[in-house]
């Protein structure tokens, strides 16, 4: 049990990914995402979550996928990396799963488009492959204007 983690399995494209729970907040319905302006284009937006206002990231602009229509199974992921709160918008939030670490390679270069610097590792599961995400990464507040640390005292 002590080598295991549990991770939230969310998919892009065909790819699959997997984000530790420990990161993940919730898990949310898409709904409308106030625009902000001069931001990078894969930030949609904040969204107004219970009183808290979130930024959100589209991932599949963020790693250079093409872009698709939301659908019925498109979700936003709430997500704390460090100080930093942020909604992911992934095609579909699909699973739970413990993964034994041992079952954790670390990153190739790119694996489905997506910049090795964004991965953790990658997770052979019987027959599914899972890319582990470095959430740090994906919201690296020197790359995204919009991201700034919480405040503290909140």
């Amino acid at each position: 049990m002590l080598n295991e983690q549990k991770v939230i399995i969310f998919q892009l494209k065909e790819e699959e990914y997997a984000i530790p729970v420990h990161e993940v907040k919730s898990i949310e319905r898409m709904q409308p995402i106030t625009r902000i302006p001069r931001t990078n284009s894969f930030i949609k937006g904040v969204i107004n979550l219970r009183g808290v206002v979130t930024p959100i990231i589209d991932l599949r602009s963020r790693f250079d996928i093409e872009e698709a229509a939301y659908t019925e199974s498109t979700r936003i992921i709430i997500v704390t990396a460090g100080s930093i709160d942020a909604g992911l918008i992934v095609d579909a939030a699909n699973d739970v799963m413990d993964i034994d670490a041992e079952s954790i390679e670390p990153p190739p270069e790119v694996v489905g488009g997506v910049d090795a610097e964004y991965l953790q590792g990658v997770a052979k599961i019987e027959k599914r492959l899972l890319i582990l995400l470095n959430l740090t990464k994906v919201l690296n507040p020197e790359k995204i204007t919009v991201l700034q640390p919480l405040e503290s005292g909140k």
